[in-house]
């Protein structure tokens, strides 16, 4: 799904270019709708939750029974073996495929992720699309990635190994939190356009634009 109108691309563009003026260093904005699909993460908890159902049924089987009887007209006093096993596997089997199905819905998905989970994720993707788009790209080695999860409310700037030697993690934490006053409004561009601006000065500090420096990076806002 986009997030932005065209208009607000080019905001985000033109902030970018406004920002590298006085930089020598390249800023790259990626907006992503999700970071990972978390299939594998879906597929553990219906996991869980199908042996969770299979042992309160081993312990507790007679409530299960009373139920079904009940169902059933009441008819099956008495259970086999062979009838326990097979109501066994049978919610098990009912309760894996209920949880794969609801889980896989994304309002349920992404409420059910934990927060360490969705922050490993989010930084994992934004790692791989700066290898992609940015890092040792540029002549200096001055990229920066800006990039935002909107499913997972997470941000992320990744710099080349020149840029990060020279700032500290808390002043990017700085821009970040700039950006997220302005997102979490709703004001997505606006929020881009004041991280792009944050990170502009940080650039221009240690990496002022040189006399011959080129623009190595397109400015326009990457939406996936």
């Amino acid at each position: 799904m986009a997030y932005l109108s065209k208009q607000e691309h080019a905001q985000v563009s033109e902030a970018v270019a406004a920002a590298e003026l006085t930089t020598s260093g390249e800023i790259v904005t990626v907006l992503a709708d999700r970071s990972d699909g978390y299939t594998d993460v879906v597929l553990w908890y219906a996991v869980a939750l199908a042996f969770t159902a299979m042992s309160v049924f081993a312990f507790l089987p007679q409530p299960f029974m009373n139920f079904w009887d009940t169902l059933v007209g009441g008819w099956m006093d008495d259970w086999t073996t062979g009838e326990l096993a097979s109501m066994t596997i049978a919610l098990g089997l009912g309760t894996f495929v209920v949880s794969y199905l609801v889980l896989s819905w994304d309002v349920m998905r992404f409420l059910c992720i934990p927060a360490p989970v969705k922050t490993t994720r989010v930084h994992a993707a934004a790692v791989r699309h700066f290898k992609v788009g940015a890092e040792r790209r540029t002549h200096g080695r001055t990229g920066v990635l800006l990039y935002l999860s909107m499913r997972e409310h997470r941000a992320e700037i990744v710099a080349d190994e020149p840029i990060a030697e020279l700032v500290s993690a808390e002043v990017w934490g700085e821009a970040m939190a700039d950006m997220l006053v302005e997102i979490r409004q709703g004001r997505i561009a606006e929020g881009l356009v004041v991280g792009i601006a944050d990170v502009g000065k940080v650039l221009s500090e240690h990496f002022p634009r040189a006399e011959d420096d080129e623009n190595e990076l397109p400015d326009r806002l990457i939406e996936l």
